[in-house]
């Protein structure tokens, strides 16, 4: 391993106190009555969920879940980049790199290790935070340059001639430009959601089934994309609340997190009230709501300055289309990449990782296997 040490999570007890002192003293600012999550998180609900994190949560805990496995900090092309690096149990394992989206971690393929790293064909996982995220250095990079950082971790730090690539949301941003820019690397690709028509689209040239697509996208951009919004414009005005404040932190994230959601199984999209705190803790403690949130406005400015867009590559993709996930139909995604399988899955949402590690991992594992 090239120009990596290794490392683990240690979180001080001044931050947690801290912390503490933050969450007690936290100015609610009232709802109207029977606003429920009409207008946002629910104050109701949020006021429940921060007497657990007092009283009932335990970091330390989850710290040490956290350092269960390998983690190194690796100086990539100058970038100072965290990452979770986990054999497979066998001589056959392929290399697979697992890439998270926004508002979530590196945590969020925590449950899918034990389940990839084993079996018939286990896989050497490699689990990196996106520059700005996590444990990796403060600093907001466009999909397409994380994807290049991605390709110099995997060859140059690791040593892998190849390897497969997964990932959902910005991940799956990442994950397609790979494909693209390094075919003769990337010998697989993995996708959950694929983008949204933006508007630039011909209708002409879309299908039925694309269109009715759009006009759902569409109606939710209004309904739920606020956040997004925000992010690739104003971030920086965002961040200084949310970075002072653990419960507006949370807040934010759980809004997103509910989007298109019924609130009872908020929760359980997130894989469990522990694994929902947790994941926000990881923005809490490294202080990373800022950059993080800035790489909406870094991909958005590439796209604004006219960036060429990404060619289409050939490298097999498989699709995962989960129901609580944007129903995009087969032809929406051959327009980005060569799908080779596309399945709609019976169970799970945004966070499939989380929620149904199962179901997502056995179909990781089926379609990279029937890769050769």
């Amino acid at each position: 391993m090239k120009n990596a040490e290794a490392f683990e999570v240690a979180v001080s007890q001044q931050v947690l106190d801290d912390l503490k002192n933050r969450l007690q003293n936290t100015r609610w600012p009232g709802e109207a009555d029977g606003s429920g999550w009409a207008f946002g998180t629910s104050e109701a609900y949020l006021k429940e969920l921060t007497q657990y994190w007092l009283h009932t949560y335990d970091w330390r805990k989850q710290e040490e879940a956290l350092n269960r496995y390998p983690q190194y900090i690796a100086d990539v092309n100058g970038v100072q980049v965290h990452f979770q690096y986990i054999k497979g149990n066998g001589a056959n394992a392929k290399p697979l790199l697992l890439t998270h989206g926004w508002p979530d971690s590196y945590y969020r393929f925590h449950k899918l290790i034990p389940l990839l790293t084993e079996g018939e064909q286990p896989f050497d996982l490699v689990i990196p935070s996106i520059p700005g995220f996590g444990f990796s250095e403060k600093t907001a990079l466009s999909s397409t340059a994380v994807a290049d950082l991605w390709k110099d971790l995997m060859t140059q730090t690791l040593g892998y001639e190849h390897f497969y690539a997964a990932g959902g949301d910005i991940g799956m941003s990442v994950t397609k430009a790979l494909a693209s820019k390094y075919p003769g690397i990337v010998a697989g690709v993995h996708f959950t959601d694929i983008g949204y028509p933006m508007g630039q689209e011909d209708p002409a040239t879309m299908t039925e089934a694309e269109q009715q697509f759009a006009q759902f996208v569409q109606q939710w951009w209004y309904s739920e994309g606020a956040y997004a919004m925000v992010q690739a414009t104003k971030p920086q005005s965002l961040a200084y609340g949310l970075n002072d404040s653990p419960v507006g932190l949370a807040a934010w994230i759980v809004s997103f997190g509910n989007a298109g959601a019924h609130p009872d199984i908020l929760e359980k999209a997130f894989g469990g009230r522990d694994a929902l705190l947790t994941n926000i803790m990881i923005y809490w403690v490294t202080q990373t709501i800022a950059t993080s949130a800035r790489i909406y406005k870094v991909d958005a400015m590439a796209q604004w300055s006219g960036e060429k867009p990404l060619e289409k590559s050939d490298v097999p993709a498989g699709i995962a289309v989960f129901p609580r996930e944007a129903q995009f139909p087969k032809e929406w995604a051959e327009r980005f990449v060569h799908v080779v399988s596309f399945r709609a899955m019976d169970e799970g949402g945004h966070f499939a990782a989380l929620e149904v590690p199962e179901i997502f991992a056995a179909e990781l594992k089926r379609f990279f296997s029937e890769l050769h």
